[in-house]
């Protein structure tokens, strides 16, 4: 199956999965990193910490390792509640179609500059479990890029918690103490 069949299939489950669609505006902000200085825009991010037992889920571009390795996350749509679009981006990226929502880990925002870009994103963070059965590592096709550029190529792997997870690229890993914190009070041995 081509890659383009591969995300034609994707987006009648998508459909099919998310059919309630967003409810509240969520606009991208424009604003100024000093006075006269260059335009920054403000971007809404879901980051999502999909966990299976005592693992979490991780992945690399395939076509691109300089990404370095991720969560998945990505832009909240106009319209958009955060955790609508944490969900959204997880299935999208993993193509996990049984996630379950279960924690707002927080928010924070990060300066972008670090990487190139003339951005801040807020970034929301949530803990979704999938309690299927997954492989160890598989790769799938991100259909709907942000930059219309077609399909994107990832392979996702699950890494043990806590000491397992590898160093994820710009942010991705700051609310991990928190989601480990919260598995460890609900009584997930992690250790």
């Amino acid at each position: 199956m081509t890659a383009a069949m591969r995300c034609q299939q994707q987006a009648v489950l998508q459909r099919a999965v998310f059919e309630n669609g967003p409810s509240q505006h969520s606009p991208q902000i424009v604003a100024r990193r000093t006075s006269g200085g260059p335009k920054v825009v403000l971007r809404r991010k879901a980051l999502a910490y999909i966990t299976c037992g005592v693992r979490l889920l991780v992945f690399e571009h395939v076509d691109f390792p300089e990404a370095g390795i991720q969560v998945p996350a990505g832009t909240i749509e106009p319209g958009e509640e955060p955790a609508a679009a944490a969900l959204r981006e997880a299935f999208e990226e993993t193509g996990l179609a049984r996630l379950q929502l279960v924690d707002f880990l927080g928010a924070r925002r990060r300066d972008m500059s670090d990487v190139g870009l003339p951005e801040i994103h807020e970034r929301h963070f949530f803990h979704l479990q999938y309690d299927g059965a997954a492989p160890a590592s598989w790769q799938h096709d991100e259909c709907h890029a942000s930059d219309a550029s077609g399909p994107i190529r990832f392979r996702l792997y699950w890494t043990p918690l806590p000491d397992g997870v590898p160093e994820l690229i710009a942010g991705h890993g700051d609310l991990l103490p928190m989601l480990i914190d919260r598995l460890t009070r609900v009584g997930q041995k992690i250790w």
